[in-house]
């Protein structure tokens, strides 16, 4: 077991402010990861509920705390309610415990709405927006919070693969999905495979763009899933500047982002296969054809930039494959 020294700022409710040292014990544990930053009667509750429904908290989903509002455990497309409703005062308590007890050190994270934990599970949070100039500065009295699991599906991209690769190179790639239909858990695990190499590409560096820290799920930098080991990580950067930034600084020769969509997005991707690096994004969509007419995509998809699309339908279960096209949108699989 591996413990990392960590500095708390105590807040008792009063100008003063207690500071201790203490040691951070690092937990491998998707449960004890989690459990963490959850008030102990609340995990109580969720505990029991799981013994009496008997289910699994590895296939935990996600997990929804709202004030005034009973609490709900997401697994396998069910809703389970525990019978417990969460006061102000909880919330506020997961908020600390996500932080540890240092809100201020994390601004820039809650200003966009999410934290991400040790194990890479990310916590969304509502609540009042604090505006300064028309920006979003801060949240204050979260009302709700919801904690996503960080879930991998390693060999998810081994059947697509065979259409995707050429000559042990990737395709230029785009992954085309409604929301929640698992584009981004595909996206990872290709990542993982180019970058470790498989029987249809050989290994290489893969610049990873995760503006919303949803691909490598980085804690404190460092990437919580596996991404492979020629990976690097560009977190919580805004994609068009970020791909940029890989591209002059750490020399990739795979460029890789999630849910593309504005001018500046497309023109980085330019950039990037203009100077040779090759190209595997995520975009939000039904069909090639519907991203076709759109007036930002429908730029990339119409001047044939990308040489394969993956299209994912809706579903009982992610991750269901629709059609892999080829560049002018004739399917190959």
């Amino acid at each position: 077991m591996k413990y990392v020294p960590v500095l708390l700022v105590i807040f008792s409710g009063c100008p003063h402010i207690l500071c201790c040292k203490r040691w951070w014990k690092v937990v491998s544990n998707k449960k004890e990861q989690i459990f963490r930053i959850l008030p102990e009667r609340l995990k109580r509750m969720v505990d029991q509920v799981m013994m009496q429904e008997d289910l699994d908290f590895e296939q935990v989903t996600e997990i929804c705390i709202r004030v005034g509002k009973p609490v709900c455990v997401y697994l396998g497309g069910k809703e389970v309610r525990v019978n417990y409703t969460a006061g102000r005062e909880e919330l506020k308590e997961i908020v600390n415990y996500m932080s540890r007890y240092s809100p201020y050190a994390f601004e820039e994270e809650m200003r966009k709405g999410f934290l991400t934990i040790e194990g890479g599970h990310r916590v969304g949070m509502a609540g009042k927006a604090i505006t300064e100039q028309d920006r979003v500065r801060n949240l204050r009295y979260v009302s709700s919070v919801h904690i996503r699991a960080a879930h991998e599906v390693k060999g998810c991209a081994n059947k697509v693969f065979p259409y995707i690769a050429n000559q042990k190179e990737l395709c230029h790639t785009m992954i085309i999905s409604p929301p929640g239909c698992g584009k981004t858990t595909l996206l990872r695990d290709i990542i993982r495979q180019v970058s470790d190499g498989n029987d249809y590409v050989k290994g290489c560096t893969v610049g990873v763009v995760d503006e919303r820290s949803e691909i490598a799920g980085c804690y404190l930098g460092a990437a919580q899933n596996d991404i492979g080991l020629r990976s690097d990580v560009l977190d919580a950067c805004p994609k068009a500047e970020g791909m940029l930034m890989m591209i002059r600084s750490m020399t990739p020769k795979v460029v890789a982002a999630d849910e593309i969509g504005t001018k500046e997005d497309v023109e980085a991707i330019e950039y990037a296969m203009h100077c040779g690096c090759r190209m595997i994004v995520t975009a939000h969509g039904n069909s090639v054809e519907e991203l076709r007419q759109k007036p930002v995509l429908g730029q990339l998809i119409q001047e044939e930039r990308f040489e394969r699309y993956i299209v994912l339908r809706q579903g009982d279960r992610p991750g269901l494959l629709d059609g892999i096209y080829d560049r002018r949108g004739q399917p190959c699989f």
